[in-house]
């Protein structure tokens, strides 16, 4: 399994917004910029604080790291993904997200998976 690493700066998010394109469906909008070059893929999260309390906003971001580190081997390498979650992200169960997200990964076309 493939680590993801993590997109942290300002000016890094600014790249991905700029000249990234935009997928989005109910829960989550997704911005992907493709590196070809690249052999490993990078992940940025906003949740804002419109979703919750501190603890509900770690609580969804902690799923979609793990549902990310989960899925990194059937997404195309060498992409920053930016994923901003929507607010009825709050009720999803885990396998709801889950399918939320491959719903948007699949539209982005970034998704290799069964």
């Amino acid at each position: 399994m493939r680590t993801v690493k993590r997109l942290k700066k300002n000016k890094e998010f600014q790249i991905v917004f700029d000249k990234g394109k935009s997928f989005a469906n109910r829960q989550f909008v997704v911005y992907v910029l493709k590196y070809p070059e690249r052999s490993f893929s990078r992940l940025g999260l906003s949740v804002s604080k419109k979703m919750g309390n501190a603890v509900t906003r770690n609580h969804i971001k902690r799923h979609i790291k793990e549902i990310f580190r989960e899925l990194s081997d059937r997404l195309e390498i060498g992409n920053d993904f930016i994923i901003i979650s929507r607010r009825p992200v709050r009720t999803l169960t885990y396998q709801e997200t889950r399918a939320s997200l491959i719903h948007v990964l699949k539209k982005a076309g970034v998704w290799m998976g069964r």
